[in-house]
């Protein structure tokens, strides 16, 4: 399958990112900072700043991760181990973007000519 100049450059920018997912469980725990910033549930947001606010609460229970907090939960889990779960998740995640991206530029290149 050739790739031309702008999937090739999708490919990269997702590969960067899946290298840098584990930043998000390590500087937390670098910092004591609890959860990965951004990544709070209902009860986390309204201990931070008093209140849940009206969209959080209306689709709090919509979506349910396939593997919540990207750990397996296996007992005493380190550090490293979660931030292997968060470094899969990051590549399944890129797997299926890329995937789609592709598919949508060769429609768009199918429909161009």
């Amino acid at each position: 399958m050739k790739m031309n100049k702008f999937q090739k450059k999708i490919l990269i920018i997702l590969l960067l990112l899946c290298l840098i997912t584990p930043v998000g469980i390590l500087i937390p725990a670098y910092f004591n900072a609890g959860e990965a910033w951004g990544e709070w549930s209902a009860k986390t947001v309204k201990d931070l700043v008093g209140y849940v606010p009206k969209g959080l609460e209306k689709y709090t229970d919509v979506w349910k991760a396939p593997i919540p907090d990207y750990d397996v939960k296996t007992e005493g889990s380190s550090i490293v181990h979660q931030s292997g779960y968060y470094l899969v998740s990051g590549i399944i995640g890129a797997t299926v973007t890329y995937i789609v991206m592709l598919l949508i530029s060769r429609l768009i290149i199918r429909n161009g000519e």
